[in-house]
């Protein structure tokens, strides 16, 4: 099993270095969250490009980010030895909630990860470097994620790995127990957590999720089955560049 960790690391590495390097940039920005997605990805980018061409943004919300989650995502900045922004986004998202008015509860906590997405441009822009995404495999096939939030990045590196996954790879990388094993959250209210929202664990889920990729679904349960296939198709569009209308034809005939 440990062998196998290895050589992920090792092409997770390698694809890293080349987004960097094509891209001609200083290196890249990520936002860190505490959990052990960010943790996993911010230890694969201090391995490919080294701690000085990484920058993590710390950005929570007074009052709705645990303060556990912020002390998680400063100690993983200090165990890479990685500079950081801690930068609170209550002002804000205040700020755009008095112009447009209080919206309902989902607009409102979409707000979140997409003012988190303009910050990580802000400095990836002012850095040159690209801005590293935190999703993994099991939230991208779901649609689990903020079109234009989370979901805003220049490259994946753990995109192709289930959550169940990650926490595996993380245990080889040397990420802190604590944060593989804390429950999921992603911070957009209080009390709020992955697994609550997506109505099922991510074991559950995972299973299904590889079953389906694999043609082999029968031994789910045909209502568990039903509901990840819906969840699957009503998130295609996060997974898809725009539609086009096509008038070429009428405009050069």
């Amino acid at each position: 099993m440990r062998a196998k960790w290895s050589e992920v690391e090792k092409r997770i590495v390698e694809f890293i270095k080349q987004r960097v390097n094509e891209s001609k940039a200083n290196g890249v920005v990520l936002g860190l969250s505490g959990g052990v997605d960010s943790s996993c990805v911010a230890f694969l980018c201090v391995k490919a490009l080294g701690k000085d061409r990484v920058l993590g943004l710390i950005m929570p919300e007074r009052g709705v980010t645990k303060e556990e989650d912020v002390n998680d995502a400063m100690e993983i900045c200090k165990i890479l030895g990685i500079e950081y922004r801690y930068i609170e986004i209550n002002d804000i998202l205040n700020t755009i909630i008095k112009k447009v008015g209080e919206g309902c509860k989902i607009a409102v906590a979409n707000l979140k990860p997409r003012i988190r997405m303009i910050l990580n441009y802000y400095y990836a822009n002012e850095l040159n470097r690209l801005v590293a995404g935190t999703g993994n495999k099991t939230e991208l096939l779901i649609g689990y994620f903020t079109k234009y939030g989370d979901g805003g990045v220049d490259f994946l590196p753990i995109g192709d790995l289930y959550k169940t996954e990650v926490r595996e790879l993380a245990k080889y990388l040397g990420v802190p127990e604590r944060i593989i094993n804390k429950t999921p959250t992603a911070g957009l209210w209080v009390g709020q957590t992955d697994e609550g929202e997506i109505g099922m664990s991510y074991n559950e889920l995972d299973k299904i999720l590889i079953a389906i990729e694999k043609n082999n679904t029968e031994n789910i349960e045909k209502a568990e089955l039903e509901k990840v296939l819906k969840m699957i198709e009503g998130s295609k569009h996060k997974r898809e560049m725009p539609f086009i209308a096509f008038v070429r034809d009428l405009i050069e005939t």
